[in-house]
């Protein structure tokens, strides 16, 4: 398996340059950088990628409606070149409350959008003129002057798409089109039904197997000295748990709520979406079972860790995205490195 972490940009920019700068030291093989309602991705990464040499660096996710597909394109070129081919493309559709409550767009249909951008980002970077004729988007502008239009620049570099999705369509679609998934509210043990059938019918789809693929999976990573220290992280998890479950997305719209539902969950995420949707956030975390959090995250001790990556891994996992926990610069760089240091065991154990 790879390694790699999620940053962003919204807070104490020093530290989190110094974070990434170590990161690359410790052997981390990629850095995405979010784009959620905060800081912008693609700026960030354009300072990263003078700051770093080896690393991989990534958007996760430029948000689909926030831009044109063909500034997603440009910027993505962009990156790619100056980064000297280290840039990793990816997109998301976000939620009706981001893009139609902060930018103001309509949040439908993002399935063809999804697919369309994606259609017109492999048009610019091949160095055709780009013509285009979708549902959402037509390029150029019927009934105007425009003629079709090639960019001023060339990808000098392969781009490779990775698409941040999680209902059934949307892992269909990743499937047939992208390069690489950016899974989020990863359960090893419900996977299968839950994503894996469905990205594998849109392999199937474009003629394709999992080897085409590459399986992103995040969680955050802590270790926990002693049982105590455990039922502490796992109670502090609980809420923010319980967020995810009933405070992202819209009234009727949360697609984390909905992928916990698919793993087994749909009793308790809609008891928690309830509570927290009438303001009672404390009930809603106390719904939140130790198990959710412990089969959704990698915290537990050293042990545990290693044999929850080892599912991972088995499950088809190939880079595991860490989200290490610590107060401190310090305390974070240590989380990831032992996090690192125990994939690199593992990966020792099948070379042996």
């Amino acid at each position: 398996m790879r390694t790699s972490t999620t940053i962003e940009a919204s807070a104490n920019w020093p530290e989190t340059v110094d974070f990434v700068v170590e990161a690359e030291k410790l052997g981390m093989d990629i850095c995405w950088v979010a784009e959620a309602w905060g800081a912008d991705a693609p700026s960030p990464l354009g300072y990263l990628a003078a700051k770093t040499e080896r690393m991989l660096l990534g958007s996760a996710i430029i948000q689909l409606a926030t831009r044109t597909p063909m500034a997603i394109a440009r910027a993505a070129i962009t990156l790619s070149n100056l980064s000297e081919g280290r840039f990793l493309l990816g997109l998301g559709p976000s939620g009706p409350q981001v893009i139609e409550g902060l930018h103001g767009v309509p949040f439908a249909r993002p399935l063809s959008r999804m697919r369309e951008t994606v259609e017109i980002v492999r048009q610019a970077t091949s160095g055709d003129k780009v013509s285009y004729t979708g549902r959402e988007f037509q390029l150029p502008l019927p009934g105007g002057e425009a003629k079709p239009m090639r960019l001023s620049m060339r990808a000098e570099h392969d781009l490779p798409i990775y698409l941040a999705t999680l209902s059934p369509k949307m892992l269909h679609l990743t499937g047939e089109i992208a390069d690489g998934w950016l899974g989020t509210s990863f359960v090893p043990e419900g996977a299968k039904e839950a994503y894996f059938d469905h990205l594998d019918a849109g392999l199937a789809a474009s003629g394709r197997s999992r080897t085409d693929l590459d399986i992103c999976q995040g969680a955050e990573v802590a270790f926990a000295e002693d049982e105590d220290a455990l039922n502490a992280m796992v109670a502090d998890r609980k809420k923010e748990l319980a967020f995810s479950l009933g405070g992202m997305g819209s009234a009727t719209t949360n697609f984390y709520n909905s992928a916990y539902s698919r793993q087994g969950w749909a009793e308790v995420a809609a008891e928690v979406r309830e509570r927290w949707q009438a303001g009672d956030r404390d009930g809603a975390a106390g719904l939140v079972t130790d198990e959710m959090v412990l089969a959704t995250t990698l915290i537990g001790t050293e042990d545990m860790v290693r044999a929850r990556l080892r599912v991972w891994r088995d499950a088809g996992v190939d880079t595991v995205r860490f989200y290490p926990a610590g107060e401190t610069l310090d305390a974070r760089l240590t989380n990831l490195g032992r996090a690192i240091g125990l994939v690199r065991d593992i990966e020792g154990e099948i070379a042996r």
